[in-house]
């Protein structure tokens, strides 16, 4: 048993709570199980029990075993002072606030319902190597309650990808502007070079690229610069368009004085990709971009439609050169930028950046129009998804896609079955508090 199936217990009350009583033989009645604790102390917080004659208010505490406060240290912590019961399912000792008073305890093992338990245990009885623990259980579960687990899913994706745009927007002096360069440099790696690309973006900050982004030549010199593609060596020597974009570099590297934080060419990442993810190749992708698109946000969060989202990234193609070079110095017809990747920055950049706006200027149909966008992109197929779709899952646009990730990501891999709504139907079946009789 894992802590987390007492956690559910609790908080649905799913335990018999006829003749309700402390270890101590207080009587009990729960007013108000309390709001779950995300953060640090107490699991259960704004509870209101009555204990005996007295009504409290406070938080309640769940350990498997009542040893566990001890072990946990909350004795010393002031935190767990507002604790006014230990819910546990084993009580083999007394526990005690910081000021030595006494916590009633309440001893959950003899009030579960076996049928609740067993449904718990076939549940994650299942091995370490299953993907989905509740696969064999799954023709219980109603498709509504698959469909509404999966959105809810998506929206946490989503919404977990906003705030971390939102943090560095914060970051950036809330300018929405560097929150979307810096978003893009970064999504441009597509993961192998994010990180890199993610630190040019500060190679080459925002008000030095806004002074130079209407001439070609010198913005390719910074960022191409900056990145370390300009080196001169055997593969690049006597190519006159890096040598003019090197002399060109010089000056403005030193004009704002960036050399420290420029990339060297080992930084950047060439295992297992196509010669057409090259980091060259995306920064070349980039760059036309950047000229001929100068209000990034603007035209990020005004686009209406995915057609016209296409539009702005296959309608800026890289400089002549990164069309005909891999690598610097490396000749080659180069792809522009493809659907696929396109979808990738709709999804990863686009949706929940407009999403951070719109939750910033407090605006719910944004948000609403802005998630809507994943459903006119056509369905991602890896072996998670096709494992869910296989499953009976619904899998038809990108916003199934992106749900499915999320579930396998935040609650099947992790085994968190009770926190999932699937998982929970499995486990509580009807939604009323389960009894046992005496």
């Amino acid at each position: 048993m894992r802590e987390d199936f007492l956690h559910y217990v609790w908080q649905h009350q799913y335990f018999d709570k006829a003749g309700l009583r402390t270890t101590g033989g207080e009587e009990i009645q729960v007013l108000r199980p309390g709001q779950r604790n995300a953060d640090a102390g107490p699991d259960f917080l704004n509870a209101r029990l009555r204990l005996g004659d007295v009504e409290w208010n406070g938080a309640v505490e769940i350990h498997l075993r009542a040893s566990d406060w001890q072990r946990h240290n909350h004795q010393t912590d002031k935190k767990y002072d507002q604790v006014i019961l230990h819910v546990v399912h084993q009580a083999d000792a007394d526990v005690r606030r910081t000021n030595g008073s006494l916590i009633p305890a309440l001893a959950l093992a003899p009030r579960l319902a076996p049928d609740l338990l067993a449904r718990y245990e076939a549940l994650v009885a299942a091995p370490p190597a299953a993907a989905l623990p509740c696969a064999p259980l799954l023709p219980q579960v109603p498709m509504l309650v698959r469909t509404m687990m999966t959105e809810r899913a998506l929206l946490e994706r989503v919404e977990q990808k906003a705030d971390a745009l939102a943090t560095l927007h914060q970051h950036l002096g809330d300018d929405w502007e560097a929150t979307a360069y810096h978003a893009l440099m970064a999504a441009f790696g597509f993961q192998k070079n994010s990180e890199p690309l993610a630190r040019l973006a500060k190679a080459v900050p925002l008000p030095v690229l806004r002074r130079h982004r209407h001439d070609a030549r010198q913005l390719e010199a910074l960022l191409f610069g900056q990145a370390g593609f300009l080196a001169e060596n055997d593969e690049t020597a006597g190519d006159d368009y890096l040598a003019d974009r090197r002399q060109e570099h010089e000056f403005l590297r030193h004009k704002y004085g960036l050399g420290a934080a420029a990339l060297a060419t080992h930084e950047w990442n060439y295992l297992r990709l196509r010669p057409a993810n090259f980091p060259a190749v995306r920064l070349g992708q980039l760059v036309g971009l950047l000229h001929r698109r100068p209000a990034l946000f603007d035209a990020l969060l005004t686009a209406q439609s995915v057609a016209a989202l296409t539009e702005f990234f296959a309608g800026a193609p890289a400089p002549a050169y990164w069309q005909t070079h891999f690598r610097p110095g490396r000749p080659g017809k180069v792809p522009g930028l493809g659907k696929s990747s396109i979808e990738l920055l709709i999804i990863n950049v686009v949706v929940p950046l407009r999403v951070a706006y719109a939750r910033h200027t407090g605006q719910p149909e944004l948000v609403e129009s802005s998630v809507g966008l994943l459903s006119y992109l056509p369905a991602e197929h890896n072996q998670y998804t096709d494992l869910y779709q296989e499953l009976g899952f619904e899998h038809r646009t990108d916003a199934d896609s992106q749900g499915l990730l999320a579930l396998h990501k935040g609650y099947c891999a992790p085994r968190r079955c009770l926190h999932c709504a699937i998982g929970a139907r499995l486990v509580g079946g009807a939604p009323a508090p389960l009894r046992i009789s005496r």
